[in-house]
């Protein structure tokens, strides 16, 4: 249990460690930044359905310079997509549910409070290999679109 709860920590720091940074570094006046806006409690209504579930967006590519927190919710044994892989690296974070995490060939089933990292352009994927809705966090920094 203390390894979950140090994992999860972990977690939450780095989530803290980008929002601090984001804060500073945005071109944006601090006046920007309110208890209002900072704050993200989940609605329903704002979800986003998908083939196979929903996601939610505390914070979309456009809150703090493209740095992402999404949660995703999948039904019992499919995917979202087949792996991939893309520029941006990434890190899943299993709340409910549970995961089978590919990476470059290999797969490892996992359940709640699990984290699973996916470096740039490495293949990686996550399914739903449960019986019940998988519900994971998705932690993502979009580089910027060069024109």
């Amino acid at each position: 249990m203390k390894k979950i709860k140090g994992l999860f920590f972990a977690i939450l720091l780095i989530i803290c460690n980008h929002a601090v940074n984001a804060q500073t570094s945005i071109d944006h006046p601090a006046s920007k930044w309110t208890i209002q806006n900072c704050v993200n409690h989940f609605q329903s209504d704002k979800t986003v359905p998908t083939k196979v579930g929903y996601q939610y967006w505390f914070a979309d590519k456009n809150f703090i310079n493209g740095r992402t927190l999404k949660m995703s919710v999948v039904a019992p044994h499919k995917a979202t997509h087949p792996p991939h892989k893309h520029a941006e690296d990434e890190f899943f974070f299993v709340l409910e549910g549970t995961a089978k995490f590919y990476l470059n060939g290999d797969s490892v089933i996992a359940g709640p409070y699990t984290s699973f990292y996916c470096p740039s352009m490495v293949e990686h994927g996550i399914s739903n290999a449960g019986d019940t809705d998988l519900k994971y966090l998705v932690i993502k920094d979009y580089k910027p679109e060069t024109n």
